[in-house]
């Protein structure tokens, strides 16, 4: 597993961040593994590709082993990711 970078893995997650955090913890998650890895949720491209990089950046989602580049590969919480998603406030969805 890669290096995690763990200076802002407990900063406050915003909305969307928890919700793909969410999406990688139910699994069917994949990535790429270039420096700027694409994820996938349950085979389709995730919508926001920004958010889906900054948390690779921040170590917060990983790929579960080293793949060449444009290789899809399973993607995982990191402890981090874990622990962020643990310490964020819970969401409420209106009925």
């Amino acid at each position: 597993m890669p290096h995690q970078n763990t200076d802002n893995a407990d900063a406050d997650l915003n909305h969307r961040e928890r919700a793909t955090l969410q999406a990688v913890a139910r699994g069917g998650a994949e990535m790429t593994g270039s420096c700027e890895p694409d994820l996938f949720l349950d085979g389709l491209a995730c919508c926001d590709q920004t958010t889906a990089r900054a948390l690779a950046r921040r170590g917060l989602v990983a790929p579960a082993f080293t793949g060449p580049p444009w290789q899809r590969v399973p993607a995982l919480l990191t402890d981090a990711g874990r622990a962020a998603l643990r310490h964020a406030p819970a969401t409420t969805v209106a009925a």
